[in-house]
């Protein structure tokens, strides 16, 4: 090899190892920035909650849902303060305005990737709140805009909780928890915590969520049981609380009434009455195209050896739909069609 040719690989190899070092150096940094972010709005986040809860955030609250040391909290907090995002009060911390419109803008984030995750990508409610908070700190305000327009502006996120406007305005829930409702009222259920997740795996084992109508049957100290017009369910106190309702409308079909698509019976007919008002986005659109209209007439045709997905007959087409998509579809059973062969013998 000629000396210029050796020379040349020297070169060549010394640019690579720097643009490698560059692009790594440039990789930890902009993760750095990102973590740094994230911590940040986590932070906000968590003073906020505490806030709706007439409480103020601690030192200790933030060192145990961040989980960071208490140096680390103190540098964090030093820096908020400085920044004029929060504000010193008796027992803890405040947000300034400043600090509440960027936490509504970090809940706002979150709640639409959330309604995305379940109107788009057809996520399972269970999985989705901890995939929107990974999604929450990368969506900056005009991707939150397009977002926003393409879901077709929802006011709530799949567990009922109300998602911020562009302006930082969020409109509150006024609902009352089942644990404190009263025993043979009807209720339409607005909202699930979904935290702990320990609780809202029993809420979602319940079949229970956002715009399902429920008569309460008893109240107690043992917790509180509910009809869904199919199940009854006892539900304990912690439980209870984590699921917030107001009053059935009038004219609203109760439970007894109705039923979800996904529990017609093979060969039975029925007429769909309405889509849930936690379907809404994409999800709402596809099953409107598909003609589950009210007064519209399904058949369940066809069952699946393992289950899902399942075959109805709607308006002469057989089409096949998750057990998730028909949960969200209330149907009315019809009588069954006379047969004309029996008939004639």
């Amino acid at each position: 090899m000629s000396s210029g040719a050796v020379l040349l690989l020297v070169v060549l190899s010394a640019a690579a190892v720097f643009f490698l070092e560059k692009g790594l150096r440039r990789f930890w940094r902009r993760r750095g920035e990102y973590r740094g972010r994230a911590q940040l709005e986590d932070a906000l986040k968590h003073i906020l909650a505490w806030q709706h809860r007439a409480k103020a955030a601690t030192p200790e609250s933030l060192a145990g849902a961040l989980r960071l040391s208490p140096q680390a909290v103190l540098e964090l907090m030093t820096h908020m303060e400085t920044a004029g995002t929060i504000a010193s009060v008796t027992g803890g911390v405040r947000l300034t305005p400043k600090g509440e419109k960027r936490a509504l803008q970090v809940v706002r984030a979150h709640r639409l990737w959330e309604r995305h995750l379940s109107d788009d990508a057809n996520m399972p409610l269970g999985r989705i709140h901890r995939a929107a908070e990974r999604a929450e700190h990368r969506l900056g305000g005009e991707e939150l805009a397009e977002l926003d327009a393409h879901l077709g502006h929802p006011r709530h996120d799949p567990h009922g909780d109300p998602i911020p406007t562009a302006e930082g305005f969020m409109v509150p829930l006024d609902a009352v928890s089942l644990s404190e409702w009263p025993a043979g009222d009807y209720a339409r259920i607005v909202h699930v915590e979904d935290e702990p997740d320990v609780i809202f795996r029993q809420i979602a084992a319940a079949g229970l969520r956002p715009g399902q109508i429920v008569r309460v049957l008893a109240t107690g100290g043992r917790g509180v049981v509910v009809s869904d017009g199919e199940s009854e369910h006892r539900l304990a106190p912690a439980v209870a609380a984590n699921i917030q309702a107001v009053p059935a409308p009038a004219g609203a079909m109760r439970p007894a009434e109705a039923l979800r698509l996904s529990r017609l019976p093979r060969g039975a007919r029925a007429e769909v009455i309405e889509l849930d008002e936690a379907c809404t986005g994409f999800s709402r659109r596809r099953l409107l195209d598909l003609g589950l209209t009210p007064q519209t007439k399904v058949e369940a045709v066809l069952e699946n050896t393992f289950g899902d997905p399942r075959a109805f007959r709607i308006r002469g087409t057989v089409i096949a739909l998750r057990g998730e998509q028909a949960d969200r579809i209330r149907v009315r059973l019809l009588p069954a069609e006379p047969n004309p062969e029996a008939s004639a013998s």
